[in-house]
């Protein structure tokens, strides 16, 4: 089948050549660049009458169509009306580096496209800064919260960002700020590759750099001294999440996502979330996963949402509700993990009947009739049951001894 779309990626200098087409569709900006005796209203329809691209033969004067609105969905919409006929989509540098193509990958069969890419704005980046690319963090705040980043920011590492426009690069340098990285070197890169390439660098404290609306931000991550340390796999201290005590303690929570397993693009649904510490750290852990998070008390969902953003997964999922029956309709998840409710047999039913097949589900009891129930399903389903003891280090009188932290015992099963 020969493709009926083709995706061009267009950097900042000149124009490559382009195959013929009926329509070509992309961000006003890149239409603009097009050669103006090449180019047509969008009332007209195409004509047979002039070379595109610079090839010999017969070939069509385009119709070109800006994008109506910056949603993809509305944007997939004005593509598809079009399907079957010859078209050409402009975008940005490398089309499937968090890009439109990536986009359409997940709606249009493998055969009725193609993809040519230029070079991506992540690598004009690194050239200019002399950074070797595959030790930088690449990610996207176009269109994103910028609260993303926080995942990244440790000491030492390095990101090139995309961005929306020039709101972003002030509004990362006070998240940096506010982190305890305000000694973090920012640097502007604007149009890379073209004429109009402008660079400039400033510390997150007190950036004020005057810039326009097309860059890419990189982010040379400096920790101020006594700045806390959130590294990116699961345990954050208990002091990073905000909550009401009802939180699964550092240790505990590090050995529940073990056995829960992140995996890029899977879904954990925590049930009883508290303060939201478990799906924030399934999140944090795995690229782009995801989570739900069912909690009834109105205070918690605030707590959850607060942290969610703090600590770098906006995205976060939270449902309002009495469990199980919050749990009807949502999406069926890979993993669970049960942290309330946990002897009710009526809510463990649910939970397991919505697993995936080859899904993890994990429960933490820290009461007799939960551990009474988890005894009765590991018989049942199998699975591992183990006890969790865990002693902190305290003063008692003029000396130092360890104290024991709540007993808990854990369920961890496979869904055939």
């Amino acid at each position: 089948m020969t493709p009926w779309l083709h995706i061009i990626g267009v950097g900042e200098g000149e124009l490559p050549a382009l195959p013929p087409a009926d329509i070509i569709l992309g961000p006003a900006r890149l239409l603009d660049r097009l050669p103006a005796e090449n180019q047509e209203t969008l009332s007209q329809a195409p004509l047979p009458l002039a070379e595109w691209g610079g090839g010999g033969g017969q070939v069509y004067r385009p119709r070109l169509e800006p994008w109506r609105s910056p949603k993809f969905a509305a944007m997939l919409d004005q593509l598809l009306a079009h399907r079957g006929t010859p078209t050409l989509l402009l975008a940005t540098g490398d089309p499937n580096w968090f890009g439109i193509g990536a986009s359409l990958a997940r709606h249009l069969d493998p055969s009725e496209y193609d993809i040519r890419s230029a070079p991506s704005a992540f690598q004009f980046a690194a050239a200019r800064l002399r950074w070797p690319l595959q030790h930088v963090t690449t990610l996207s705040l176009h269109a994103r919260p910028p609260e993303l980043i926080h995942p990244h920011v440790t000491p030492g590492n390095r990101i090139l960002a995309l961005t929306t426009d020039a709101t972003t690069a002030p509004h990362v340098a006070r998240l940096l700020a506010e982190r305890g990285y305000g000694r973090s070197v920012l640097t502007v890169l604007e149009h890379l590759g073209g004429p109009g390439e402008r660079i400039a660098s400033a510390q997150a404290a007190g950036f004020a750099l005057p810039i326009g609306d097309f860059y890419v931000l990189a982010i040379d991550c400096a920790a101020d001294p006594g700045a806390p340390l959130f590294a990116p796999v699961p345990g954050l201290p208990d002091d990073a999440f905000i909550s009401d005590g009802q939180l699964t303690k550092r240790e505990i929570r590090a050995i529940t996502l073990g056995k829960l397993m992140p995996c890029p693009s899977a879904l954990l649904w925590d049930v009883g979330a508290g303060c939201g510490s478990v799906a924030i750290e399934w999140m944090r852990a795995a690229r782009d996963a995801a989570a739900i998070a069912f909690e009834r008390e109105g205070e918690r969902l605030q707590m959850i949402a607060v942290n969610a953003d703090r600590l770098g997964v906006p995205g976060l999922r939270i449902e309002n509700g009495d469990a199980p029956d919050s749990l009807v309709g949502m999406p069926a998840p890979d993993a669970i993990f049960l942290g309330g409710g946990v002897a009710s047999e009526t809510l463990f039913h649910a939970c397991w009947t919505a697993l995936r097949p080859g899904g993890r589900l994990v429960a933490n009891a820290v009461t007799l009739d939960g551990e009474q129930a988890l005894l009765a399903r590991q018989a049942r389903l199998g699975g591992d049951l183990v006890r969790l003891d865990v002693a902190a280090l305290d003063r008692l009188g003029d000396h130092d001894a360890f104290y024991p932290r709540r007993t808990v015992t854990q369920w961890s099963v496979r869904k055939p």
